[in-house]
């Protein structure tokens, strides 16, 4: 895990973010996934649903430092990403 690549993404607890900004990740989740977010409760009762994901292990959260971005992926897509990394890294 020492290659640049690995130094790029870093996992981020949920438990580290403030409430709010944790709150705003998962609402810009939900509605990307195409959950039914027509309703204000519908926003909550599926961003409740992802933070017990989260809380499961289900779910993680990746920041990727040189853009700046976040992103929520299942732990199995994670997994793939990061072994197609590897993959990349081998062929550099």
């Amino acid at each position: 895990m020492n290659s640049p690549m690995y130094q790029r993404f870093v996992e981020i607890p949920a438990s580290l973010l403030q409430a709010e900004t944790l709150g705003a990740l998962l609402e810009v989740f939900v509605t990307r996934q195409g959950y039914d977010t027509t309703t204000e409760e519908g926003i909550h009762n599926w961003t409740d649903q992802v933070k017990n994901q989260l809380a499961k292990g289900d779910l993680v959260i990746l920041h990727d430092i040189e853009t700046e971005t976040t992103e929520v992926m299942t732990l199995q897509q994670a997994k793939s990403f990061m072994k197609g990394l590897d993959a990349l890294n081998e062929d550099i």
